[in-house]
């Protein structure tokens, strides 16, 4: 089985050899020497990669997968908000998959 984040790294590469720009969605909570928990603010869901084709700018979001991997329902609802916006949104299990989101969407 492949590790979520290889994945990821490849599609990041991939994309951005095919001229898209694409940032890793860095989420998570830390507890702050004073005992505050710090929260990155990204909402619940918010898919691992983003980021605009080269071609026209227009947003893309992608969710990385392996091959077993399941959408939770915070990521299935977004990936159903998106579908009513003119944003690109998918969930890529390769780095093939990604770019054909990205380039097709």
């Amino acid at each position: 089985m492949t590790a979520e984040m290889n994945i990821q790294n490849s599609i990041r590469l991939e994309l951005s050899r095919h001229g898209h720009y694409v940032f890793r969605a860095n989420v998570g909570k830390v507890k702050l020497p004073n005992g505050r928990i710090f929260d990155t603010g990204l909402p619940k869901g918010f898919p691992d990669l983003f980021g605009f084709r080269g071609s026209d700018g227009k947003a893309f979001f992608i969710e990385v997968k392996n091959e077993i991997g399941k959408l939770r329902k915070e990521q299935e609802h977004f990936q159903q908000a998106m579908q009513i916006t003119p944003a690109i949104c998918g969930v890529a299990r390769s780095a093939a998959e990604a770019v054909r989101i990205v380039e097709e969407g």
